[in-house]
Formats: C-alpha cells, sequence, structure tokens
C-alpha cells in the first residue's frame, strides 16, 4: 500500500465533555482509517507545553493551557494511506465557522477556541507528537480487510 503513514488526533476537552469521542472515532473508521492506539488521559501542564511549543510565545498560549488541561483528552493514533492530510479533512478548518458541513467541526461546533480535536499538521509532526503522547509504542498490526480498502 503506498502513502501509509500514521496521524495522531486528539479529542479536546470539550469533545469529552460533550460526550463526541465516539462519533469523531467512527469517522476514521468508516473512512478506513486503522487505529492503532488509544488513550484517555488528564494531561500534565509540561506535557502540553511540549505539545504546543510551537505555540509558546503567542498571547492566547496560557489559556490554551489552561483549556486542555481543564478536562481528559483522548489521544488516537491512525494509519493508513495519506492519513495526515485526510485526518486534517475529516476533521474540517481549524475556526470550525470555516469548516464544510460533513466535518467534524462543521457538524459539531462553531467557535476556533472550542474546536474539538487536534490533528498533526504533517507526518514529521505526527511522528514527534506521536512518540510524545505514546512513550511506549503503539499498537502495528495487519488488518485482514485492508484489500477491501487498497488496491
Amino acid at each position: 500500500m503506498s502513502n501509509q503513514e500514521r496521524t495522531y488526533i486528539m479529542v479536546k476537552p470539550d469533545g469529552v465533555e460533550r460526550g463526541l469521542v465516539g462519533r469523531i472515532l467512527t469517522r476514521f473508521e468508516q473512512k478506513g482509517y486503522k487505529l492503532c492506539s488509544l488513550q484517555m488521559m488528564q494531561p500534565s501542564k509540561s506535557l502540553l507545553e511540549e505539545h504546543y511549543k510551537d505555540l509558546a510565545k503567542k498571547p492566547f498560549f496560557p489559556g490554551l493551557i489552561r483549556y486542555m488541561s481543564s478536562a481528559p483528552v483522548v489521544g488516537m493514533v491512525w494509519a493508513g494511506k495519506d492519513a495526515v492530510k485526510t485526518g486534517r479533512k475529516i476533521l474540517g478548518a481549524t475556526n470550525p465557522l470555516d469548516s464544510e458541513p460533513g466535518t467534524i467541526r462543521g457538524d459539531y461546533c462553531i467557535d476556533v477556541s472550542q474546536n474539538l480535536c487536534h490533528g498533526s499538521d504533517s507526518v514529521e509532526s505526527a511522528e514527534r507528537e506521536i512518540s510524545l503522547w505514546f512513550p511506549a509504542g503503539v499498537c502495528d498490526y495487519q488488518r485482514k480487510y485492508d484489500s477491501f480498502i487498497y488496491e
């Protein structure tokens, strides 16, 4: 299978609080992506600061860290063809008001500060985020029905 890659998708506190984890997970399963890891956790401030280090100088950074540590998050690793790019399409635009209907953000949220999910923006950042959130590694297995998804 060509373009096999992994991506990190995280359901943020608003998605967990609103009970949308299953719906978000279902979107990726229905698309045909393979779930390699899943974990609910209450992230530490230091983990969040490392994850969002590229935003550290932004004025909204302290509020982002407070929000992201306000409730549990659910981290997931998905694998498949063009998983990073397609995963971001499934999520929709960062600003939900710019998201198309049929995307997770387009269907379930309104405000950019409560946009339900995080999705890796590149293969490199996906691998960094996966190693950060899943330091013990993820499950790697071969699905029997991938021949029904991929040529």
